[in-house]
């Protein structure tokens, strides 16, 4: 069983220069898949162009990111909607609420959130979630779908333990990323208390690089890592971590 990242932007400008030695030194980790979030129409054209050099091993999603939520936020549901409708998606993602940044467009965050949590429903689709600062207000949103089929993954999981429990209450599991190896992050504690049936593992990279390539680019061969720490929190070999988080994207992905 080879490791999954579940959560990489290399197809971003971070990568511009070295992408096919990336994508060797994550293969050369173990990793066996790489999963590529959706942020807006920008940021699609290099998503796919990335996913047709390397078919089976970049699998991309669809979605529009919260921080993308502007005033033309109506034009950019409409791409990605298009594109959902032309071309095959592994979940509805990056999507969610962010309050970190900007409370401007909180009421657009909120809809557009919704919009596309109703497309992953229709879809039959897994969605990925962006959390920041905004549980009350995800889990809220969230609460309208309860009688639905909904799936999907917290993604880099940063919540206690009451956050993490209602996550997954409502059927969603955690993405684990570099956050986790950082000393004072507190999330080993939570994961700790969390059944490795519930975790899936992803880098965020090119940010959140793991210890100790804090402060660094982050890359998919960097997911090995955060799978060492999880098995030194868990008690586990690191075989065992990557047969459970992986089989854990499979099913949630259907792959």
């Amino acid at each position: 069983m080879k490791l999954i990242d579940t959560h990489s932007h290399i197809y971003s400008e971070a990568f511009d220069e070295d992408i096919a030695e990336a994508i060797q030194r994550a293969k050369d980790a173990n990793v066996g898949q790489i999963f590529l979030p959706n942020i807006d129409s920008e940021s699609i054209e290099p998503m796919l162009k990335l996913v047709k050099s390397y078919p089976d091993y970049c699998l991309p999603m669809m979605g529009l990111h919260p921080t993308s939520v502007k005033e033309n936020y109506e034009e950019e549901l409409a791409i990605c909607e298009k594109w959902l409708n032309e071309e095959k998606f592994i979940a509805i993602g990056e999507i969610g609420i962010d309050l970190y940044w900007d409370k401007t467009f909180l009421k657009e965050q909120q809809f557009v959130f919704e919009k596309q949590l109703t497309w992953a429903v229709e879809r039959e689709l897994p969605v990925v979630i962006h959390a920041r600062e905004s549980f009350s207000e995800i889990f809220e949103v969230l609460e309208s779908f309860k009688s639905e089929k909904l799936t999907g993954v917290f993604h880099s999981f940063t919540g206690n333990l009451e956050q993490a429990n209602k996550a997954l209450d409502m059927g969603f599991l955690l993405g684990l990323n570099g956050i986790l190896t950082f000393k004072n992050s507190g999330l080993d504690r939570v994961v700790k208390e969390i059944g490795m049936e519930n975790l899936i593992l992803e880098t965020d990279s090119p940010y959140l690089a793991p210890t100790p390539k804090r402060g660094k680019r982050n890359e998919s061969a960097y997911v090995a890592l955060i799978a060492v720490k999880l098995a030194e929190i868990h008690h586990l070999s690191l075989d065992e971590v990557t047969e459970i988080t992986s089989r854990n994207a499979q099913n949630l992905f259907k792959i």
